[in-house]
Parts: structure tokens; sequence; C-alpha cells
């Protein structure tokens, strides 16, 4: 039961961490309807599993790879800012498009193509990287059995508040304007290039401190 609690404590704080891949779980799901939502957060809980079974399979090369924590930050910094900034300049606005109703249909490509964009936006996302592999790392010292029990809660956990995000944010959905999703849209690029800025600005602070 303890090994539960923890799982599920480590999903929670997860989950309710404030970071990019929540305002782009938001940002789709009140775009494009629960559908595309639900097909992003696949793509994001797909790439989750894969760091946990990376992290937990070579617990040493996790130790290895933390050493050079930051050329990764910096790297994904960079590609978040590359987003953020493509998003802003080149994205398509919100108000251009007609997708005020939630009862879109797409097709199995479409879907496809959203759960790839939640995959590979949450595997250079450098927050949930440093999440699950310091986390293996941490545990690595747990027998298999309760490291499985552990990071299956964590996994479960963080899925059922992702859902619980893109089902809330479909319905609130019909209460938005084209000038609120224009906004949304902006916003959630600015803070993309926020959080790289915020990166460089830690790897940064930490040079100077050394």
């Amino acid at each position: 039961m303890d090994i539960l609690l923890k799982g599920i404590g480590l999903g929670l704080f997860l989950s309710i961490a404030v970071g990019p891949i929540v305002f782009a779980i938001l940002k789709v799901s009140m775009k494009l309807g629960h559908k595309a939502g639900y097909a992003f957060i696949a793509g994001v809980s797909l790439s989750d599993v894969l760091l946990v079974l990376m992290g937990n399979l070579a617990a040493e090369l996790v130790r290895s790879a933390l050493r050079y924590d930051d050329w990764i930050a910096a790297g994904g910094a960079l590609i978040l800012i590359g987003m953020g900034a493509y998003s802003l300049v080149f994205g398509k606005d919100p108000t251009d498009d007609h997708t005020n109703d939630l009862n879109l249909t797409f097709r199995r490509r479409d879907l496809l193509r959203f759960s790839l964009q939640g995959f590979f936006m949450n595997l250079i996302n450098p927050g949930p990287i440093f999440f699950w592999l310091t986390t293996c790392t941490a545990f690595a010292f747990l027998p298999l059995r309760e490291r499985t029990l552990l990071f299956a809660a964590c996994l479960i956990t963080v899925l059922a508040t992702d859902i619980a995000k893109v089902f809330f944010a479909s319905r609130i959905r019909r209460l938005l304007t084209p000038r609120t999703l224009h906004k949304i849209h902006q916003l959630s690029a600015l803070i993309l290039i926020g959080f790289g800025l915020a990166i460089f600005i830690g790897l940064l602070y930490n040079y100077w401190q050394l």
C-alpha cells in the first residue's frame, strides 16, 4: 500500500506541475475537441511509459546521463523556444478556421498526428525527462515488483488526470469566443518560449555560481 501511495503521489505531483504540456493539452482540447485531446494525451502517456522503461532498464545509464543535464536542458530549451516561436509567427490562428463544432470528424491519420505531437513534445520537454530519469534512479534500489507497482500507479494517475483535463477543457470551450481562442493560441506559444528562456537563465545562473 505504501508503494501505491508513493506512486499516486508522484503522479499527482507531475500532473499539477505547471508546464507547457498542460497548456498544450488544454489548447488542443479547446480548439479541436475531445477526440484530438485524447489522441494527444495518448502520445504523451506513451512517451512517459517509454521514459520509465528506459530509466528502469538502465539505471546506471540514467545516472551517467544526469552528468550531462546542462547539455540536455540546453537542447530542450532551444527546441521549446523554436516551437513557441514557430507557433507564434507561423501557427494557424484559431480565428481563421472553422473548428467551433466539437463534433469534428478526424481520419485515423489525423488522430495519429495528434498522438505523435504529444509524444514528441513530451520527449523534448526537459521537465518530464528529468522527472522520470531522476525518479527511476532514486528508486533503483527497490525490487522489480515494487518498482513495477510504483511506476504503474504513477503512470495511471498521470493518465487519469490528463483525461480529466481534456474532459473539462472540451466543455469549457463552448463558452469561449474566437478572440479568447486567439489569445490562448498566443499564450501557449509564449509559455513555450518562456519555459525555454527560464531554463537558459537557470543554466547561466548555475554557471556563474560555480
